[in-house]
């Protein structure tokens, strides 16, 4: 009876018409049958696990990027967007957390155990803050719980600043306060896990304050950059992490996320399934899905970015423009081919193994991804993945700790072989390993940062955005760089030399793709999926097309409008207007 009063307890902590469980009846619930005793401490932090604002088992945290085409534009990058249509402004969870806080304090449980569910908690409120200082900036601190008539309720939103110090302070707690060094499953937080996280938020922290000039925090930036770096060392140095290279360079970066258990070498938490208690996701369902999900295809501008095997940009061969699928995915970094269907990449039907190219039913631009996805069509129609999602991978922790320091101008060779080298010798690459790059990509600076002249900034950004694409860190990577206007970029695919002409996408010798303009060429060949890139003439709202007219890249969406203000103002989301009315203290943000 004892477990069943304390979910009772837990169900109340997170309103206010429990404000006064220190009343309740002993018989009935009582904070001390959660906060006197070990037991009850961990069973109260495990609900952190599930809170609303943590990523869990998402397998679509990029659909707003750059580098991904979808089916519908975001309305945040449609003109119009007004404060009436924000979000976000939700701050139950903060309860919930600080509420433990308050009152994890109980002196029959010894101090250090009691640090360490503090730790826990301190970690998460850190989480939840970081998500709302990248939402919205500014915003209020509250480091107690609040009662339903506190006039902090009312009260203005504190400067990102003072809130980021909190931030920084409840993350330092918890590095040093979490006993766990090793957790085998894989799904908890450890020590480990929350240096992982600080490096992570003092990178984004830092390099924002560094590009953000308006804020007038550039002085403060190194420090954020430093703290950046020494909580990746912490993690390099102390860990015991590896790259996964099992298998080999052309399926161990794959096998990452396609494995049923977290591949623990390399993953330091994930969310893990469980067939048997139904705990399931639909990875395959939202990728596979012409329907269900956002048919979300990666761009050729950012196809690009993936180096040849000798370690040379693809895009100083000059016939890169007009080079045909089947071509552009050879001889390049094996990610690639890990990453989106190409070559001789095969899906399992009842069993046996079917080529499978990309297919125009799923894919806008030809370049289908399959990073997230297992190869058993099986699950591709439901929530049926058993799949583990990594949320902390050792290869953020060496990215993050190579980008610090490059923006400290500080890395040197050997911390460049130790970080950016590794991944890329992973990934098959052979060339540039040893050292830091000195020449500069032209390709990255015209399509990408025109403001970077620094090749190893460059370079260790082309590294992030290849290594952790659809992992969720895109659009976050865009604000801190203020390179939002990359969100207006074409939506471009493939190469398509000529109209009416079948193409064999991975040379099994089956034609699979053809695209015509007016009608629908007869007699059509077996098993070619036809497109049609008409151009818009009077009712017909295509939105296929091809960049040439009659030949050249495709074109997705083209005539919807995809608009960055870039004066400061779509860095944040605007404070909802139902929440300002409530509160006009808080003041909306510039711009909204």
């Amino acid at each position: 009876m004892k477990k069943y009063y304390i979910w009772i307890l837990l169900g109340c902590l997170g309103f206010t018409a429990c404000k006064n469980l220190d009343q309740e009846p002993e018989a009935t619930a009582t904070k001390s049958a959660v906060f006197g005793n070990e037991s009850g401490l961990k069973l109260y932090t495990n609900s952190f696990y599930n809170l609303s604002f943590l990523p869990r088992n998402s397998p679509s945290q990029d659909a707003m990027s750059d580098y991904l085409a979808v089916r519908s534009v975001d309305p945040f990058l449609q003109p119009g967007y007004a404060p009436v249509s924000s979000s976000g402004w939700d701050w139950k969870d903060l309860r919930n957390i600080n509420y433990f806080i308050a009152n994890c304090n109980d002196p029959k449980v010894p101090v250090e155990v009691r640090n360490n569910y503090l730790g826990i908690a301190r970690y998460y409120r850190a989480y939840f803050y970081m998500e709302k200082v990248k939402r919205f900036g500014d915003v209020p601190w509250m480091g107690k719980p609040i009662e339903i008539d506190d006039a902090a309720l009312y009260g203005p939103r504190d400067k990102r600043e003072v809130v980021m110090d909190s931030v920084l302070a409840d993350i330092n707690f918890a590095c040093a306060n979490i006993m766990a060094t090793d957790d085998a499953s894989r799904s908890t937080v450890t020590k480990y896990v929350a240096y992982a996280y600080k490096s992570r938020l003092c990178l984004f922290e830092g390099t924002f304050r560094k590009y953000h000039t308006e804020l007038n925090l550039t002085s403060t930036a190194n420090t954020w950059l430093t703290n950046a770096a020494e909580a990746a060392k912490y993690v390099m140095d102390n860990g015991k992490y590896t790259i996964n290279t099992a298998g080999g360079a052309g399926v161990s970066y794959r096998q990452l996320f396609i494995s049923t258990l977290p591949v623990t070498t390399e993953v330091l938490q994930a969310t893990v399934s469980d067939l048997a208690l139904n705990v399931l996701h639909d990875a395959n369902w939202w990728w596979t899905s012409g329907t269900y999900g956002a048919k979300a295809s990666f761009t050729r501008t950012f196809i690009n970015t993936f180096l040849k095997l000798d370690g040379t940009p693809y895009t100083n061969d000059p016939a890169y423009t007009t080079m045909l699928f089947k071509d552009e995915v050879k001889n390049r970094d094996l990610r690639l081919k890990q990453t989106i269907r190409s070559g001789d990449y095969k899906r399992i039907s009842n069993g046996a193994q079917v080529p499978a190219p990309p297919l125009f039913s799923y894919t806008f631009t030809g370049y289908q991804p399959i990073k997230l996805t297992v190869d058993d069509i099986y699950y591709d129609a439901g929530k049926l993945n058993i799949n583990a999602i990594p949320l902390f991978r050792y290869a953020e922790v060496l990215l993050n700790y190579a980008e610090a320091k490059a923006e400290l101008g500080t890395l040197t060779d050997a911390e460049w072989a130790q970080t950016i080298g590794v991944l890329r010798a992973r990934a098959g690459i052979s060339g540039g390993l040893a050292a830091k790059p000195t020449v500069v990509d032209p390709y990255l600076v015209a399509n990408y940062f025109p403001g970077i002249s620094d090749p190893v900034i460059l370079e260790v950004r082309r590294e992030r955005g290849i290594e952790l694409s659809l992992e969720g860190f895109r659009y976050a990577d865009i604000l801190r760089w203020k390179r939002g206007k990359l969100m207006e970029q074409q939506w471009n695919g493939f190469y398509v030399p000529s109209l009416v002409t079948p193409m064999d996408l991975n040379e099994d010798g089956i034609l699979d793709v053809a695209f015509y303009q007016g009608t629908a060429p007869t007699p059509a060949v077996a098993g070619v999926t036809y497109v049609n890139v008409s151009p818009k003439l009077g009712t017909n709202t295509n939105s296929q097309l091809l960049k040439n007219g009659t030949s050249g890249e495709l074109i997705w969406m083209n005539e919807i409008t995809r608009k960055w203000d870039d004066n400061d103002k779509q860095y944040y989301y605007p404070i909802p207007q139902v929440d300002l009315q409530t509160n006009p203290a808080l003041g909306q943000n510039p711009g909204w």
